[in-house]
Formats: structure tokens, sequence, C-alpha cells
């Protein structure tokens, strides 16, 4: 399963990027995150999909100073690549 998420609120400046990455990780799945200029993260997130509905679950939540105020999910063909990174901001 893959998919593409783009998390809206205060979800900047708080650790956010990071969580992700370590939550992904703790969950064995593939993909990237990253800081866009409209000031929403972004997430490619792609392997099983109970995994996967387990990080868009804690997504929802985020780490301690986040406030999630919703979450775009999308389906998308792209494939990402082996491991969990953290991007550039785009």
């Amino acid at each position: 399963m893959i998919r593409h998420l783009r998390v809206h609120g205060r979800v900047q400046g708080v650790w956010y990027r990071g969580w992700t990455v370590d939550q992904a990780t703790a969950l064995g799945l593939d993909g990237w995150v990253r800081n866009r200029r409209d000031g929403t993260v972004e997430v490619l997130v792609s392997g099983p999909e109970a995994a996967v509905a387990a990080l868009i679950r804690r997504c929802h939540e985020g780490p301690p100073a986040a406030q999630v105020e919703r979450i775009e999910e999308m389906e998308t063909d792209e494939s990402p690549p082996a491991g969990f990174t953290q991007r550039p901001t785009s």
C-alpha cells in the first residue's frame, strides 16, 4: 500500500518530521517526509496496509507540540526508496 499525505496545522518547527521518521521506521515502512513552503508537511509512505494505516492514525496526533488540523490522504503510484528518510523543504 502506498499513500501520499499532506498534513495541515501547526506541524512545522515542532519536530514533526523527525517524529514521523521514528514512527515509520518502528513500523518498518518505506518513504519520506518533508516540510512544504506552504506550512504543511508532506509524507510518502509505503508498506503493508496495517502498518501504513497505523502511521496515518499516529500522524493525526503527531508529536506533543504539534496541532494537526487535518490530513489529506491520496493514493499514488510513486514508489519510495527503501527505508524512511527526511527530505529537504520543497
